[in-house]
C-alpha cells in the first residue's frame, strides 16, 4: 500500500513539474511573439541572440521584416534537415563503443559526413546571410557590420585571447 502511495505522489509531483514546465514554455513564447522576436527553430539565429538580435536594432521597416521572415521560413526546413543529419551522425558516433572492431572506421565515416554537413551547414548560412543583406539599406548595411563587429570582439574576448596587461 505504501508503494502505491509513493507511486501516485512521484507521478502527481512529475505531473505538476512537467504542467509547470509546458506553462513557462508556453508563456515565453507568448512573450516572444509579442515582443516581435523570431519564432524559435530559425536556422541559425539562435544562439545569443544571434543576429536577430542585431537586426532587431536596425530599425527595419515592415516590408523588411516581412521580407526577412520569408527568407527565414524558406530556408527552415534545409537547415532543419542538415541539423538533425548531424545529430543522428554525432549519435552513432557517441553509441558506437570503441571497443567495437568498426570503431575506427564509424569514426572515420562519421568524420567525413559531418564536415560534408558542415559545409553544407555554413553555405546555407551564408546564402541566407547574403539574402538578408539584400533587403537592408546601405545604412543599415553599415549599421550591421559595425554591429557584427562589435559581437565578434566582445565574443573573443570573452574567450580570453591575449591576457590583459597589469
Amino acid at each position: 500500500m505504501k508503494s502505491i502511495r509513493n507511486l501516485l505522489t512521484a507521478t502527481l509531483l512529475t505531473a505538476g513539474v512537467l504542467l509547470t514546465a509546458a506553462t513557462g514554455v508556453s508563456a515565453a513564447s507568448a512573450a516572444d511573439a509579442a515582443a516581435g522576436a523570431p519564432p524559435p527553430g530559425n536556422p541559425g539565429w539562435h544562439h545569443h541572440g544571434g543576429p536577430w538580435h542585431l537586426l532587431s536594432k536596425l530599425d527595419l521597416n515592415a516590408s523588411q521584416k516581412q521580407q526577412i521572415k520569408s527568407i527565414m521560413t524558406a530556408a527552415h526546413p534545409q537547415m532543419e534537415g542538415l541539423h538533425e543529419q548531424m545529430h543522428a551522425n554525432m549519435l552513432k558516433l557517441q553509441q558506437t563503443k570503441p571497443t567495437d572492431p568498426t570503431y575506427t572506421s564509424i569514426v572515420s565515416q562519421a568524420s567525413q559526413t559531418h564536415g560534408s554537413l558542415s559545409a553544407q551547414m555554413l553555405t546555407q548560412h551564408a546564402e541566407v546571410r547574403a539574402q538578408v543583406f539584400k533587403v537592408l539599406t546601405p545604412a543599415q548595411q553599415t549599421q550591421l557590420a559595425t554591429l557584427e563587429a562589435e559581437r565578434q570582439a566582445h565574443k573573443h574576448g570573452a574567450r580570453g585571447g591575449a591576457p590583459a596587461a597589469e
